[in-house]
C-alpha cells in the first residue's frame, strides 16, 4: 500500500523552496549565523540557523512560524495543482513551539497578541477555509506523527487527500533552556563528527500534499510506503536504542521491505553526542558495514528545525530520489566510533541510483518515528 506525494513546499534558512534548499545542501551551504534578535550576553551559545526575513534588523516580529506555514502550504498546493480551498481537506501540522515566540514578544515587549492566533487553525481557516486542522506537538518527530495520521485518515475513508505540514520559529525561552542544559557550547551542529558538542536550533516550515492515488497524468514526487511510530518513554532526553530499533523494524514491516532494500537513510542527526552515538549504533547493527545505504544528515546545514525536521528530511529525500543525488553531512571530518561502518556522505554530494529512502526522526521522551519513501518511476 502506498500514498502519493503530489505537492511539496518548504522554507528554511538555506532556501525558500524545496529545490532551492536541496541545491544549497548539495553545495554544502549552511545558514549558521550570529543570533539576530536575542541578547548575546545572556547565553553561552550565540549562534543559530535563523531565517533572515525580519523587516528591521535586530527587531523581532510575531507570527513568523505561521507566516512560513502558510508559505509552505501555498507552495505545496500550487505544486500539486490543488486549489487553495481546503474546506474538505484535513490539514495536519507538526510543531514543537507553535507560536511561543509571539507570546514571548507580547509578554516582554508588549507586541500585539490575539490569543486565537496562537493556534495555527485560525490562520488556516482564514487563508484556506480549513475546518479540519490538527496540531501535533511530538517534539522532533511531530511531522512524521502527523504524516502517520494522514495516512490513517486516507485509509479509513475520512479523506482522499490530506495536507501535512510543520513549522517552528526559535523562541528565546527554548533557546535559553537548551543553552543551559547542554554540557558543551556548540559552535555549529556537527552530526556524527567527534567534534559534535550539541544541538543548535533552526527555523522553517515544510508541507506536502498526500493523496490515495494521483491518477493518470498527474505529477507524483514520490510514494510513501509506510510510517512507523512509537513512544518508549525510556528517558526524558536520552534516546533508547531498543525503542529506536523497534520503530525501524516496524516501519520496514509496514513497508514490506528489508534493510538490504534501503538505498538512502536521512538521519535524525541532531549533533548531540548521545543521540548521534545511539542512532549510529542502531544503524550499524541493522546495515552491513561498508555496503549499506548512503546516509546524510541535513541538520548539519539547516540546524534543528524542531517539529518540522522529519518532514523536511522526507521532502529532501523525495528530491534525492528524483535526482539521484545525496547531499553531504557538512563538517564531517572525523566520524565517531559508532559510525565507522556507515556510508556517511562526506565532503561533496554523491551520485547514486536510489529507489528507497528511510527517514529517521527521534524526539525527547522516546517519541520515535520513521518513514519509507519510494521513487516514483
Amino acid at each position: 500500500m502506498t500514498w502519493d506525494i503530489t505537492g511539496m513546499g518548504a522554507v528554511a534558512c538555506v532556501g525558500d523552496t524545496p529545490s532551492g534548499i536541496f541545491d544549497s545542501l548539495c553545495a554544502g551551504r549552511d545558514g549558521l549565523g550570529a543570533l539576530q534578535v536575542f541578547d548575546h550576553d545572556k547565553y553561552r551559545a550565540r549562534q543559530a540557523y535563523e531565517i533572515t526575513d525580519r523587516a528591521r534588523p535586530g527587531v523581532d516580529e510575531p507570527a513568523r512560524a505561521t507566516r512560513w506555514l502558510v508559505a509552505a502550504i501555498d507552495q505545496a498546493l500550487a505544486d500539486a495543482g490543488h486549489s487553495d480551498d481546503l474546506a474538505d481537506v484535513p490539514v495536519l501540522v507538526g510543531t514543537t513551539l507553535q507560536e511561543q515566540r509571539s507570546a514571548e514578544l507580547w509578554w516582554r515587549h508588549g507586541a500585539p497578541l490575539d490569543p486565537g492566533a496562537l493556534h495555527f487553525g485560525t490562520a488556516l481557516k482564514e487563508r484556506y477555509g480549513a475546518t479540519r486542522t490538527y496540531t501535533f506537538a511530538n517534539a522532533c518527530a511531530a511531522t512524521l506523527y502527523a504524516l502517520a495520521m494522514g495516512t490513517d485518515l486516507i485509509e479509513l475513508g475520512e479523506a482522499d487527500t490530506v495536507v501535512v505540514a510543520g513549522t517552528d520559529s526559535i523562541g528565546e525561552s527554548a533557546y535559553g533552556t537548551l543553552d543551559r542544559v547542554q554540557n558543551e557550547v556548540p559552535g555549529a551542529l556537527r552530526p556524527f563528527d567527534r567534534s559534535h558538542a550539541g544541538m543548535l536550533m533552526g527555523e522553517g516550515a515544510v508541507a506536502v500534499v498526500l493523496t490515495r492515488a494521483a491518477g493518470p497524468g498527474r505529477q507524483v514526487h514520490a510514494r510513501l510506503r509506510a510510517v512507523g511510530v512509537n513512544c518508549d518513554a525510556h528517558h526524558s532526553t536520552a534516546p533508547d536504542p531498543e525503542g529506536i530499533t523497534r520503530v525501524l523494524h516496524e516501519t520496514h514491516r509496514r513497508a514490506e521491505v528489508a534493510p538490504r532494500d534501503i538505498d538512502l537513510v536521512m538521519l535524525h542527526g541532531s549533533g548531540t553526542p548521545k543521540n548521534d552515538s545511539t542512532e549510529a549504533a542502531v544503524l550499524s547493527r541493522m546495515f552491513p558495514a561498508g555496503s549499506g545505504p548512503l546516509m546524510t544528515a541535513v541538520k548539519s546545514m539547516t540546524g534543528h528545525t524542531l517539529g518540522g525536521s522529519g518532514l523536511l528530511s522526507l521532502v529532501m529525500a523525495a528530491i534525492a530520489l528524483q535526482r539521484g543525488q545525496v547531499p553531504p553531512v557538512l563538517g564531517l571530518v572525523d566520524p565517531i566510533e559508532e559510525a565507522a561502518g556507515l556510508r556517511l556522505v562526506r565532503d561533496k554530494a554523491a551520485a547514486a541510483d536510489l529507489t528507497l529512502a528511510q527517514i529517521d526522526a527521534f524526539g525527547f521522551g522516546g517519541i520515535n518515528a520513521a518513514a519509507i519513501l519510494e521513487a516514483a518511476r
